[in-house]
């Protein structure tokens, strides 16, 4: 009844035509720091409650140890070398002479 009253007060009371009256301006920040109190209170109890309800929806098996991560499996690549050069290109042209490439150590 008291936030329907002062809602009534603020809509349709006349105003005056600069700016907001200084009795409506103080119930507004009088309005802001209750509802600020009023939101952070029921953000408190949800997530209270919230804390309280969260066990029932973690699994069961989620308390478990992890396992050991696999080992690293090695293995060995062979590199076989041709010793014959390409003789056809494209369109049976002859290939070029490749320059030796640092990078392949041969």
């Amino acid at each position: 009844m008291m936030a329907t009253l002062s809602m009534y007060s603020v809509v349709f009371v006349t105003q005056p035509m600069s700016g907001m009256a200084p009795a409506d301006k103080q119930f507004f920040l009088l309005l802001s720091d209750m509802s600020k109190y009023i939101l952070g209170a029921l953000a408190t109890l949800i997530a209270v409650k919230g804390k309280e309800a969260l066990p029932q929806f973690v699994p069961p098996n989620l308390s478990k140890p992890e396992p050991e991560p696999p080992k690293p499996v090695v293995t060995t690549t062979v590199t076989t070398v041709r010793t014959e050069e390409a003789t056809t290109g494209f369109n049976g042209k002859p290939a070029p002479v490749q320059p030796p490439h640092p990078e392949r150590h041969e």
